[in-house]
């Protein structure tokens, strides 16, 4: 009887040792997946917060470009209105310039007319005494 008891006894500890090595297997493979689902995750959440740094610098430097070429827009704005007023104060002197010119020329034609007029009074005064 003691060694049915006996072998009872062992395959009742080697069923137990069995059922306890599955149940380690069974924990170890539930702590290695929930340890690989957490490394997923933390990747996961590391690749989106990159994704937002990349999608914040992008941003930033599309900012940076608007305003860099708004700046550079309203300087070649301000250099064509500037060469406006150029181009205005220089038509207004010529034209300045133009009428003053004719002013002269009208101011010297009335001078030699009234010089020629005079010098036709006298000669007629002259060739009128002289008869």
């Amino acid at each position: 009887m003691k060694t049915k008891e006996v072998k009872e006894e062992i395959e009742r500890r080697t069923k137990e040792a069995y059922e306890k090595m599955f149940l380690d297997v069974e924990i170890q493979l539930k702590k290695e997946k929930e340890a690989a689902l957490n490394e997923a995750r933390r990747k996961e959440e590391q690749a989106r917060r990159e994704r937002e740094e990349l999608d914040k610098m992008l941003e930033e430097n599309s900012r940076r470009v608007e305003e860099s070429q708004r700046r550079e827009a309203m300087e070649l704005q301000r250099k064509e209105e500037e060469r406006y007023r150029e181009l205005e104060l220089l038509q207004r002197q010529k034209e300045e310039a133009a009428r003053r010119k004719k002013l002269e020329e009208e101011e010297e034609i009335r001078n030699s007319s009234k010089l020629s007029n005079g010098n036709r009074s006298r000669s007629k005064l002259h060739f009128g005494m002289g008869l």
